[in-house]
């Protein structure tokens, strides 16, 4: 949804495709060998509650995933997969993000994984200007020396003097 007077954002893509599981073996292994685990991680990596996919096993929706026939549409597929569109500025359609969801859940929740990950590192700042360096030199502090040190400086015994300022500029009481 629009709001009026503000700018337009533009869409991007997903940074890994649906089935690109060879960008990021790991993920890829993860959500075969454990999709609920997986689901959990990346429900929690996206700011939900870890356990909130496990709804998708306590509903009809596990028919999907064992017999392939969708009795319904997985919630926490399809919510988080939709709120992660919107929040990243994602192209898509609920349409498609349902229809991901119903079939291709698993590649789903890996391609989430691999997009969290990119948008989890930070960003690279390259500074294009060719920059001059300025020195500047700091004089030090000026020094002044307590009676009865060797090395005293006074104009008289009870007008101290500062050592490093030009001229001999006397201090005041």
């Amino acid at each position: 949804m629009a709001v009026a007077g503000a700018p337009a954002q533009s869409l991007t893509d997903w940074k890994t495709g649906l089935c690109d599981c060879f960008e990021d073996c790991n993920t890829c292994c993860y959500g075969f060998w454990c999709c609920p685990c997986l689901a959990c991680t990346v429900a929690g990596k996206f700011g939900e509650n870890p356990c909130f996919p496990l709804c998708d096993l306590c509903s009809p929706a596990v028919l999907s995933a064992v017999c392939g026939i969708p009795l319904c549409v997985p919630p926490a597929v399809l919510s988080i997969r939709a709120g992660m569109r919107h929040k990243y500025g994602i192209k898509g359609s609920l349409c498609l993000d349902v229809q991901i969801s119903c079939f291709c859940s698993w590649c789903s929740w890996c391609q989430m994984q691999r997009e969290l990950i990119h948008r989890s590192k930070p960003p690279t700042v390259i500074n294009m200007f060719n920059q001059n360096a300025i020195h500047v030199q700091v004089q030090p502090p000026p020094v002044m020396l307590a009676h009865g040190h060797p090395n005293h400086a006074f104009v008289n015994h009870r007008d101290p003097v500062f050592v490093n300022q030009p001229h001999g500029v006397r201090a005041a009481h």
